[in-house]
């Protein structure tokens, strides 16, 4: 569509266009029942058809393997921030965390203000997140091992997940679940937002296995209960309907495009063309080592920080939106979810070659 730019937000960021176009035609007329999902009852046919196809998917899509339950939330993964120690983490008993940017960060303090013990066994920080600390030590008696799985700040992500053996592993994939094919199997609770990789925002997925369900311990909030709102299959209130019915579509066109394994090569293309624009400049600088480069998230830094407000107001002129790196970092980034085309990774190595030409 000629009227579309190219879209490289953080977040929320880019859907894909046969999605965007299948909920415009059924905005105000879903399958003839005439009204908008958006205004269906939740605890109607229609709907509880939607909420499970949506969790069927996430299940065929990801490979989830039998014993895991899918829950949708509201409240971001920031929620669940404060929603894993509530749930699987006595009063009595230690976490173990692992820091590589600010979302991790958050984590680690949500469950510092509920008194929990957490302990922090790894961190970049000392490098300003450039990197992800591989070499960890897992207390053997902690009740968990908390990762961020992908770094959208930073534009870190874990190449390969850390060995916890019985120490249960939980990973905030937000920024970067169903980009690449992972073992489901590793790990006791994946969470995310949906509004990066997945759908719209206001939508939280929660993948997390049954045995864990029961610990939730009856004196916490019930909106924050694994137990409560999983035993209602994700309707103990009125969840995020619309989200959840974007979400069913991602999956869908996921499923369409050949599954995580396409997606994953695809992903690759798009990183690969990028790094090495920035790779072969001398103009150019990647922020990040080169074993913790995420795929999802790029980030780079120009000769000076007037040229970087130069490049992002010139690269909107040119139909590209996002770039600017997150406040608290500077410099410039791309997030090339799933949704972003080869065609606008195309169109912006085009544009930072002739940035540089004119500017260099």
């Amino acid at each position: 569509m000629s009227d579309r730019i190219f879209n490289f937000n953080a977040g929320p960021s880019a859907l894909p266009l046969d999605v965007l176009k299948k909920v415009q035609e059924d905005l105000l007329n879903y399958k003839g029942e005439g009204l908008s999902v958006m205004e269906m009852s939740h605890r109607s046919k229609t709907f509880d058809g939607i909420i499970k196809d949506a969790e069927r998917l996430m299940k065929e899509v990801m490979n989830i393997p039998e014993g895991y339950k899918v829950i949708f939330f509201q409240g971001g993964a920031t929620l669940q921030f404060a929603a894993i120690p509530l749930n699987l983490l006595p009063n009595d008993k230690k976490a173990d965390y692992v820091n590589t940017g600010s979302w991790a960060k958050k984590a680690i303090q949500e469950a510092q203000k509920l008194e929990k013990s957490i302990n922090v066994i790894a961190s970049s920080e000392d490098e300003n997140f450039s990197y992800i600390p591989y070499d960890i030590k897992i207390n053997p008696d902690a009740e968990y091992v908390h990762i961020t799985s992908n770094n959208t700040i930073a534009g870190t992500q874990w190449a390969s997940f850390p060995e916890t053996g019985n120490v249960p592993l939980i990973a905030d994939m937000s920024s970067d679940i169903n980009c690449r094919k992972i073992d489901v199997s590793k790990f006791a609770l994946i969470y995310a937002g949906a509004q990066k990789n997945m759908g719209p925002s206001g939508v939280t997925a929660v993948i997390i296995r049954e045995d864990l369900l029961e610990k939730s311990p009856a004196n916490i909030p019930s909106m924050v209960s694994y137990k409560i709102i999983g035993g209602k299959d994700s309707l103990y209130n009125t969840p995020p309907t619309f989200g959840i019915y974007v979400v069913k579509l991602v999956l869908e066109w996921i499923q369409n495009m050949g599954g995580v394994e396409e997606m994953e090569k695809i992903n690759r293309k798009k990183a690969d063309l990028l790094y090495n624009a920035i790779d072969n400049s001398d103009y150019y600088r990647g922020t990040v080592k080169e074993d913790s480069r995420s795929i999802m998230n790029v980030t780079f830094r120009l000769p000076s920080e007037d040229l970087e407000k130069k490049f992002i107001a010139e690269s909107l002129e040119k139909g590209m939106i996002g770039l600017k790196g997150h406040r608290s970092v500077g410099g410039c980034r791309a997030s090339i979810y799933n949704a972003v085309p080869m065609e606008a990774l195309e169109a912006l190595v085009k544009f930072m070659a002739e940035f540089e030409k004119n500017n260099g």
